[in-house]
């Protein structure tokens, strides 16, 4: 967490959590989501308003975190500002650390963060790979699928189980819609 949002939260203690405004989609993608976009419809089919802008994107990752209940949150200075997900709280990126294929893969969150291990994965009903990480459980991007297929034919990740999506937010205690 960035020191000046540490120094925010000790000078102002008590600012009320926001719900419903930010949102992460399936690809890694931060949405604003005003009042009119709430009343439009839910998270995700109601997507809101992408954020483009770099350095915000950075500062949300930064200070992205997830609170005792599985709720994830954004700290924005002394506003703890939650995170409707739409599939999972971290999304994985997977690359070849050589383009030969040789030397393994490299496995990165949409936080910029480098996972060092993968403990099991998983396949829903729609055929998205779930990962078990060090960091927590994350969504294989689709663009990356290809060469997540290749890790896991070369055994990295162990069989893929199958499991209802349904399931995986109690089973990895985290929140989609996080609620006051």
């Amino acid at each position: 967490m960035d020191d000046i949002v540490k120094a925010a939260l000790k000078k102002w203690p008590n600012v009320p959590h926001c719900y419903g405004w930010l949102a992460l989609d399936a690809r890694g993608d931060w949405y604003l989501r005003d009042d009119s976009i709430q009343a439009a419809g839910p998270f995700p089919q109601v997507k809101g308003d992408r954020i483009h802008h770099l350095k915000f994107k950075e500062f949300i990752q930064r200070n992205y975190d997830r609170d005792e209940r599985g709720a994830w949150f954004f700290q924005n200075g002394p506003q703890r500002v939650y995170v409707q997900l739409e599939a999972a709280p971290l999304v994985l990126g997977v690359r070849r650390l050589n383009e030969a294929g040789e030397g393994g893969f490299e496995v990165t969150t949409h936080t910029g963060q480098v996972v060092q291990h993968v403990s099991a994965s998983w396949l829903d009903e729609m055929g998205r790979l779930f990962l078990a990480t060090d960091l927590g459980l994350g969504l294989v991007r689709s663009l990356d699928m290809d060469v997540a297929a290749d890790a896991l034919e070369a055994g990295l990740w162990g069989e893929p189980q199958e499991e209802l999506f349904a399931r995986l937010p109690e089973r990895f205690h985290y929140s989609l819609t996080p609620q006051p």
